[in-house]
């Protein structure tokens, strides 16, 4: 099996992009714009780590033709636009059972609306569990398709984020009405 990578270029940092033949398996924040961090990152143990649970037999080729990367560089450029509010490409994540249901929750929160991770933990009937929560959305390689970015400390401070402080402040600000920001 074959996935194919891009970088996209955002307002707010460059990603790591890759897909599989039937949907995206990665949308990753590349925290330096060189070329040469672009080819490391599809190569960084973490995101192979990632990749290889589900795709274990899997090679990793640059091609940013692939028509699902094609497609998700589009969404991604209508959200950042402000035109898009939710994705609509198949998301092919992999986690533990856990993971992949703080994962889908995160998806469920809707645009411009935030929650802490108390309020996920509990969503998910959890309320012990804000550490797991925390850690589960720590472990998200699906940055703004699985909108990890709308958690906030329950103290409304902005808290860590794959692309760094930077990023989250600036989806947040395109996603928030200016009264709440």
């Amino acid at each position: 099996m074959t996935l194919y990578a891009r970088k996209y270029v955002s307002p707010c940092g460059d990603m790591l992009l890759v897909a599989s033949e039937t949907g995206l398996v990665l949308a990753d924040w590349i925290n330096d714009n060189s070329g040469e961090a672009f080819c490391e990152a599809v190569c960084d143990t973490r995101n192979l780590r990632y990749m290889m649970r589900r795709y274990p037999a899997a090679t990793c080729v640059y091609d940013p033709a692939s028509s699902i990367l094609t497609h998700a560089a589009r969404q991604l450029d209508e959200y950042f636009s402000g035109i898009r509010r939710k994705f609509n490409i198949h998301l092919e994540f992999s986690g533990t059972e856990f993971q992949n249901h703080v994962w889908n929750e995160l998806l469920t929160i809707p645009y411009g609306k935030t929650l802490s991770y108390g309020d996920i933990a509990n969503r998910i009937g959890s309320p012990r569990a804000v550490r797991g929560v925390a850690a589960a959305i720590g472990a998200n390689r699906m940055s703004v398709f699985i909108p990890c970015h709308r958690v906030i400390g329950s103290d409304g401070s902005l808290t860590g984020y794959a692309g760094g402080l930077y990023a989250k402040r600036f989806l947040l600000n395109l996603e928030l009405p200016e009264s709440m920001r």
